[in-house]
């Protein structure tokens, strides 16, 4: 798996992005705006590590907190320029994915998929059971 990370990674990493960021963007554009406890949730991250991870995003313009409905809870969104930064990872996954199809073969990487998609769901907390 870290060699897999780590292909994806440096694909990603041209963007100026980690994979992290570059998932974080993600969730935010599929759900946001959202709250961070949602987010943090979505993402199976606890809140302190969603709000160390959002603060360069914040800070780069890419993602916005702000106010919600009552004062005292947050909303996260994302900008334009963090719309248009997305994109650009994205195409770079994509990059990323085509190298591995070409290093495994197009077969074996749906049968990995397939694999971690039993291992997790076998591995899935217990109901009740906190998933972080």
């Amino acid at each position: 798996m870290r060699r897999v990370a780590q292909h994806y990674d440096a694909e990603v990493g041209k963007t100026g992005l980690k994979g992290t960021q570059y998932s974080l963007l993600s969730y935010v554009f599929k759900l946001g705006p959202l709250r961070p406890g949602d987010l943090a949730r979505a993402m199976k991250v606890d809140a302190s590590t969603l709000t160390r991870n959002l603060k360069p995003l914040v800070a780069a313009g890419w993602l916005t907190l702000e106010a919600g409905s009552d004062g005292r809870s947050r909303l996260v969104s994302i900008t334009d320029s963090g719309r248009e930064k997305r994109s650009e990872a994205q195409r770079r996954w994509r990059v990323a994915q085509e190298g591995i199809n070409q290093i495994l073969g197009v077969e074996q990487v749906l049968a990995l998929h397939a694999l971690i998609d039993v291992s997790l769901e076998r591995l899935s907390p217990l109901p009740g059971v906190d998933d972080e």
